[in-house]
């Protein structure tokens, strides 16, 4: 039946696998994509949204680099906020309610039309693996299809098992069957896993909420899009959210019910999500508090399904429908389903190299959930890098890596290799150390250059990047360059409470003051004649505003980043044995031996080693 030899074959096709799949095809890889179900390609599994904090600047960067999350956004978005506007650019985070319905069909029909792109629909029950190499799958009919790399995007599939109260059953999702026979092969091949749990709240039936009790969510008055291709516009029309919140008699009749939760009563031992906990844990952990908030979230343009944020649950479904009927504007509501919490299977991801292939099994790569993350955007990131790199090694190709000022990616990537987790990863601002540098309006300046190299950004995505750098350079410059008469800036410093000025000044240092905005500087007449003259979209001024009123703190950064990657440049040899380095802490010393860093700067960051134990490293290499 599968006669041929596939370049790359990507196990799952959630958002880890789906961008997977995608680059390695757009890349010139012979992919085939293996599913259970290939009905629910890209489901969204979760809320029906992308982007939020951090996560948004993932998908930019995504789509920067030549992903599809970006573009499948735009065109499924029902609704588009900029969050956290009122703090410094580093941290708006682009963010986009979806069509759930249509960003799955937007995903397939992406990857249907990608050449190099077979489909397969069957569980994957087992790798071949000989001498220390993958060579192929096997499906649970004893089809074996052979490929000289895997990429396993398993996300909750890997023995998963569904609890709903005091019930539980093997599932990967509502309604899917588990996956199994991968974790128990790879674990006598020496790897070592995990369980990890995350939740689903109840979907319920608009029809039935009374939303003029609750406070509407409109999305922004000027909406952006996540692509920085012109193939996708931003909306004109949007659907609100709905907020409400719960109250001390839900958290009560919630308590009713905590008798019967797996999550108290032993049923479920791993470890959740800190940052998205189930309702239960909320009023458990803050008992002081007597409310919290509810989003209220439509699945989609046209469908009345609703999506209840913030009410994770796995309580019995006659205590979440009680609870719920008590939550202002949920007094008639009806339940399309109950939530329910899923413990999986996961690996920690000290296992594996930069490029998320496994240090154990060479051509095999783990990309989402199965490395121990959570959400969508930190998955799709996974995947993209998964595919890029399996294709280029396909390729005999020099591999591709992301530091940490370079992407939100190359933290994310960086954190799981170095540090592993324990508990669900999901990705924050606080995290990346350089969040000056990587805002989400210069994604494409970052990375696009590089996914053009790698022939997965197009010429025209490169082209429009270089166009905005180009004017947006110019304008800063013209700032630079340009002085202002007294008499024509002080009635607008004035109007603003910032001091006058008494003889002409250079506009780039009247501009970075913090009382100033790109919206006063256009009421200067050259100002705005420029912006006339040479056609600056809106894109181009904000670029420009941001260059010039945080041009000390990129700098600064830039030069911090500069400092660490002089350790980044200096290598360890491969299987360095760390046990010759008698002055270094044993902690330290068996930590590098399980992760075995390829940097030095790499080493600095794994917990345990102490400034003192990388003195001692670096003394022994320089001999």
């Amino acid at each position: 039946m599968f006669n041929e030899v596939y370049d790359v074959i990507v196990v799952g096709a959630g958002h880890a696998g789906s961008e997977a799949a995608a680059a390695a095809a757009n890349m010139g890889s012979k992919t085939l994509l293996i599913t259970m179900n290939l009905q629910n390609i890209a489901q969204m599994s979760c809320n029906p949204a992308m982007g939020g904090i951090a996560k948004g600047q993932i998908v930019r960067e995504i789509d920067a680099l030549g992903g599809y999350s970006g573009i499948v956004s735009d065109t499924s978005a029902i609704q588009f906020k900029m969050l956290n506007k009122s703090k410094g650019p580093a941290m708006w985070s682009p963010r986009v309610q979806s069509d759930r319905m249509r960003f799955a069909e937007d995903w397939r029909l992406l990857l249907e039309n990608t050449k190099n792109l077979d489909f397969y629909q069957e569980m994957v029950s087992c790798l071949i693996v000989n001498n220390g190499k993958v060579e192929g799958v096997k499906t649970s009919l004893g089809i074996e299809v052979k490929a000289k790399t895997v990429v396993l995007t398993n996300g909750t599939f890997l023995n998963g098992l569904i609890h709903i109260g005091e019930k539980n059953f093997g599932g990967g999702r509502a309604g899917e069957r588990a996956a199994t026979g991968i974790t128990e092969q790879l674990v006598n091949l020496g790897f070592d896993s995990g369980r990890m749990k995350t939740g689903t709240p109840p979907r319920v039936d608009g029809r039935s909420l009374d939303y003029s009790k609750m406070s509407e969510q409109p999305g922004d008055e000027h909406p952006d899009k996540f692509s920085y291709l012109d193939t996708t516009q931003p909306l004109k029309n949007q659907r609100s959210c709905h907020m409400t919140h719960t109250s001390q008699e839900v958290h009560d009749l919630l308590r009713e019910g905590f008798d019967r939760s797996p999550m108290f009563n032993g049923r479920i031992k791993s470890v959740g999500p800190r940052y998205c906990p189930s309702i239960e844990d909320k009023i458990n952990r803050f008992s002081d508090k007597d409310r919290h908030q509810l989003f209220v979230e439509p699945e989609g343009w046209n469908t009345v399904e609703v999506y209840v944020n913030g009410f994770s649950t796995s309580l019995p479904e006659d205590v979440q429908f009680k609870a719920l009927r008590s939550v202002v504007g949920f007094e008639n509501v009806k339940f399309f389903r109950p939530g329910y919490a899923i413990e999986y299977d996961y690996f920690p991801p000290t296992q594996l190299k930069h490029t998320l292939e496994t240090k154990l099994v060479e051509g095999l790569f783990f990309a989402g959930q199965i490395n121990g993350t959570t959400g969508y955007e930190e998955a799709a990131s996974q995947g993209l890098m998964a595919g890029i790199n399996a294709c280029l090694q396909v390729q005999k190709k020099d591999v591709f890596t992301l530091r940490r000022d370079e992407a939100y990616i190359g933290v994310l990537i960086d954190d799981l290799i170095t540090k592993g987790t324990e508990e669900p990863y999901r990705m924050f601002t606080s995290r990346a150390e350089y969040r000056t540098l990587l805002r989400q309006d210069n994604a494409d300046f970052r990375l696009t250059p590089r996914g053009y190299e790698l022939g997965l950004a197009s010429e025209n995505r490169l082209r429009r990047m270089e166009e905005k750098q180009s004017k947006s350079d110019s304008f800063v410059q013209f700032f630079k360059d340009t002085s202002v008469e007294p008499k024509e800036i002080n009635p607008i410093l004035e109007k603003k409470n910032s001091a006058q000025v008494k003889q002409k000044d250079k506009m780039f240092k009247l501009f970075a003051r913090p009382q100033i905005s790109m919206a006063d500087m256009r009421k200067v007449a050259s100002v705005n004649a420029y912006i006339l003259e040479n056609g600056l979209d809106t894109e181009v001024l904000e670029q420009a505003e941001i260059q010039v009123k945080y041009a000390g703190y990129i700098e600064k950064e830039k030069s911090n980043a500069d400092k660490l990657q002089r350790l980044e440049n200096v290598k360890i040899p491969k299987d360095f044995d760390y046990s010759k380095l008698q002055s270094m802490s044993l902690e330290a010393r068996g930590k590098l031996n399980d992760i075995q860093p390829v940097t030095v700067s790499q080493a600095s960051r794994i917990s345990g080693v102490s400034p003192a134990d990388i003195s001692v490293l670096l003394v022994y290499l320089g001999r």
